[in-house]
C-alpha cells in the first residue's frame, strides 16, 4: 500500500509539473511579440487588423501566437501551406476571441484547398438517411477541423467591407459549438443574459427568415435563413466586417455581439 500511494504522489507530481509547463509556455505565447516580417503580412493579408485599436494589437499577436503553436495546417489536393497563409488565417481567426477568454481548445487541425471543395453531408428524415454531396468554400466540425478554401479565404480577407468572410464564419461555428452544439447559442458572456440573447438573436433571425422568404434583401447573407446556426455565423461576418450597418438594422443584436466579444467595431472607423 506504501508503494502504491508513493507511486500515486510521484505520477500526480508529474502531472502537475506538466499542466504548470503547459500554463507558463502558454503565458510566455501569449505575451510575445510576431516579428516585423509576420505583422507586415498580417497587414496585407487581414487588412482589417489595421483598424483594431492600438490596445488590442498586442492581445492580437500573443493569440496568433498561440493558436499557431496549436493549429496544425495541412495542405490537401496539392495545395502547400505558406507562412502568409497560415498568418492570415490565424489572424482572422484571433480576431474574433481578442478581447475575451474564449479560445478555441477544441481545434488542432486546419486542412486548406486551393478552392472549392466537394464535401458529402448525411441528412436524416426520421428513419431515413441521406447523403448528398455539395461543393462549398468552408466547413466547421465539431472539436475540428476546419476545412477552408483557400481562394476564398484570401479574398474574404483582403475585401474587409463586403460582410462575407468565409474565416470568420467557420470560427464563429467553432465558438458556438463551444456551448456543446452549434445552434446559435454561443457561450455568453457574463454581462449576458439568456433572455437578453434571445430576444435580440432570434427575433433578428426570424425578421431574416421572413424577408428571405419574400425575396427582400437584407445586409445578411441569405444563407444566414438555413437556420440559427448558420444566421449566427452571418451575423459574426458583418459584425466584423459592416459593423456600422449592422448597428443601422438590427442594433438590439449587435448589441449581445458586441458584449459577446467585447468590441465594438462600429466605432473603429
Amino acid at each position: 500500500m506504501t508503494v502504491f500511494w508513493g507511486l500515486a504522489t510521484v505520477g500526480a507530481a508529474v502531472v502537475g509539473f506538466y499542466l504548470w509547463r503547459r500554463r507558463q509556455r502558454r503565458v510566455r505565447l501569449l505575451h510575445s511579440p510576431l516579428g516585423d516580417a509576420q505583422r507586415a503580412i498580417i497587414a496585407r493579408e487581414v487588412p482589417l487588423t489595421r483598424k483594431l485599436p492600438p490596445e488590442l494589437r498586442k492581445k492580437l499577436e500573443g493569440k496568433i501566437n498561440l493558436f499557431l503553436e496549436q493549429v496544425e495546417f495541412l495542405g490537401c489536393n496539392g495545395l502547400e501551406v505558406t507562412e502568409h497563409m497560415r498568418l492570415s488565417i490565424a489572424a482572422q481567426a484571433c480576431l474574433l476571441v481578442v478581447n475575451t477568454d474564449t479560445w478555441y481548445q477544441n481545434l488542432r487541425t486546419i486542412l486548406i484547398y486551393p478552392g472549392a471543395f466537394k464535401s458529402r453531408r448525411a441528412e436524416r428524415h426520421g428513419y431515413v438517411v441521406t447523403e448528398r454531396e455539395t461543393v462549398r468554400i468552408g466547413e466547421s466540425w465539431p472539436r475540428g477541423p476546419v476545412i477552408l478554401s483557400w481562394a476564398a479565404a484570401e479574398e474574404g480577407a483582403r475585401d474587409a467591407t463586403d460582410g462575407h468572410n468565409v474565416v470568420f464564419h467557420e470560427f464563429a461555428h467553432q465558438i458556438d459549438d463551444l456551448s456543446g452544439e452549434a445552434d446559435g447559442l454561443p457561450p455568453l458572456a457574463r454581462a449576458q443574459s439568456l433572455a437578453g440573447w434571445r430576444d435580440a438573436f432570434v427575433g433578428a433571425f426570424r425578421r431574416h427568415v421572413a424577408a428571405v422568404e419574400e425575396g427582400r434583401t437584407t445586409p445578411f447573407d441569405p444563407y444566414g435563413a438555413e437556420g440559427p446556426e448558420e444566421f449566427f455565423a452571418v451575423s459574426v461576418e458583418l459584425f466584423f466586417e459592416r459593423p456600422q450597418t449592422f448597428l443601422a438594422h438590427e442594433p438590439a443584436l449587435y448589441g449581445q455581439l458586441s458584449t459577446l466579444f467585447q468590441l465594438d467595431p462600429a466605432r473603429w472607423e
